[in-house]
């Protein structure tokens, strides 16, 4: 089955390209970007054979999870842009409790999601300046059939969760919250309330934490 979006989005303008798989949808989406493509357009795998994450780090996607970016452009300074990784740990979060009600997702700073302190779901944002405005890769894997084994910190799947939600399901319910969120953060203006709805979500708060700069 290929990865659809609901008549609410494609009303919207959003458009969306499927494949099997793909070698990174990030890096597809880039392609795309200079080619001309300007958005809204996702891109939507099954499987990644060079996915990518954080600091250059190899990001897994076996067949059956989902690999998602979205390009979109925007005006606004790249700090501004930068914070579009928060309304995607919103989004992903929303679209997993819709298909697997009852599950106990939180946010980890800056761009996890977790169940029990197991890293379900990660976001990377890429960009490249055009002119007249940025062109922004929105990223975000989701283990939904597997997890990559072999990581420095623990790593779970949906389906090892017992919930049983196709790749593409989930993907029609993290455009449709995408949509939401997108419209709240309103290229900026609305971060305070992003800001807000994230930490309502967020793991760790009022515990010790550690950070890791550069090397």
């Amino acid at each position: 089955m290929a990865f659809a979006l609901s008549e609410r989005a494609q009303a919207a303008g959003y458009r969306v390209l499927s494949f099997n798989e793909i070698g990174s949808t990030n890096e597809e989406a880039l392609t795309h970007t200079r080619a001309g493509e300007r958005g809204p357009l996702w891109i939507a795998a099954l499987r990644q054979t060079a996915g990518r994450g954080r600091r250059g780090r190899d990001w897994q996607t076996a067949h059956g999870n989902l690999a998602a970016s979205l390009l979109r452009t925007v005006t606004v300074p790249p700090a501004t842009a930068a914070t579009l990784s928060l309304v995607a740990g919103l989004a992903a979060q929303e679209a997993l409790r819709a298909c697997a009600p009852g599950l106990d997702v939180a946010l980890k700073w800056p761009n996890d999601v977790l169940v029990s302190n197991a890293k379900l779901a990660g976001i990377l944002l890429e960009s490249e300046p055009f002119l007249g405005g940025l062109a922004l890769v929105v990223g975000i894997g989701i283990n939904v059939g597997s997890a990559p084994e072999g990581l420095p910190y623990t790593a779970a799947s949906l389906l090892a969760l017992g919930r049983h939600v196709r790749p593409e399901q989930l993907f029609i319910a993290l455009a449709d919250a995408w949509l939401d969120y997108e419209r709240v953060w309103d290229e900026g203006r609305g971060m305070a309330r992003v800001r807000k709805l994230w930490l309502d979500h967020a793991a760790g708060v009022g515990r010790e934490v550690t950070v890791k700069l550069g090397e």
